[in-house]
């Protein structure tokens, strides 16, 4: 009986010449090969589009969350600057005597009066829009849940939120530091006049009028800086704030860019392939 040659590695010649064949380079397997790994890389392709399709979702449910979180801390601290500014403004009203045997100025009154109502007003109105509109976004942001955040309705509500900060926080302190000088006009004029002397626009005679009078004007033009200085920074930081949501826009829009043209590049290649 006679055996077959084997190789080292206990390789029949049958197996030999297959791989011969192969190192010769056989047209059909190389056509084989070719697609293989061109269905591998566009097994990749489709992977990769998966995992950035399901990235992106997740930063979208982010960026509502965060929305929701921070209309609920616009609508927090509105909610307590109104209280707040509202109740002096009351008590303020009602706690200031007024010297009936002084004649005031029938204007400081009725800018008084107007200013007062209109900061209970206006810090009254944003209290009652945090107060209706908080409990709806409280009960969402209990709910540990990626798609609960659609059920939150600040998105719908988003101008009345907006309005509400806007109200409690730009246009009644404005309103609250006018109060202020407005009070202290109304308090100190009486200060060493005569039960029945009028107040004139300057005063010439009289070192308790003079008194009463300089009260009054150091705190007007104490409080006008500081309004300037308010107004001044209000609008500063709102610009610095649209400037930084563009800036993050641009990035997002430039990545987005990026991303679309390495997509393009691989669909390219796999079309060769």
């Amino acid at each position: 009986m006679q055996h077959e040659p084997t190789g080292r590695g206990g390789a029949t010649g049958e197996e030999q010449s297959r791989r011969s064949s192969s190192l010769s380079g056989d047209p059909g397997l190389g056509v084989a090969a070719r697609d293989g790994g061109a269905g591998a890389y566009h097994d990749f392709i489709h992977r990769s589009y998966l995992e950035l399709m399901t990235a992106n979702q997740h930063s979208v449910q982010a960026l509502n969350w965060r929305r929701l979180y921070l209309s609920r801390a616009k609508l927090k601290a509105s909610s307590r600057t109104s209280a707040l500014l509202s109740g002096f403004a009351m008590v303020a009203m009602v706690e200031v005597q007024l010297d009936t045997d002084y004649k005031y100025p029938q204007g400081l009154l009725i800018a008084f009066s107007a200013c007062t109502t209109v900061l209970v007003a206006v810090h009254l109105f944003a209290l009652m829009i945090s107060t209706c509109i908080l409990p709806h976004i409280e009960a969402v942001s209990n709910i540990h849940n990626l798609n609960s955040v659609n059920e939150s309705p600040h998105e719908r509500l988003h101008c009345y939120i907006e309005m509400a900060w806007g109200f409690s926080n730009a246009l009644g302190i404005l309103l609250f530091l006018a109060e202020v000088v407005l009070l202290c006009w109304v308090k100190f004029m009486p200060l060493g006049t005569g039960k029945s002397e009028a107040p004139t626009p300057q005063p010439t005679t009289g070192e308790g009028t003079q008194q009463g009078w300089s009260a009054a004007l150091v705190s007007t033009m104490i409080m006008v800086p500081f309004g300037l200085i308010f107004i001044i920074f209000a609008l500063h930081f709102y610009r610095s704030l649209l400037g930084h949501k563009t800036d993050r826009h641009r990035q997002e829009l430039e990545e987005l860019n990026q991303i679309k043209f390495q997509l393009d590049g691989e669909d390219t290649i796999v079309q060769v392939v």
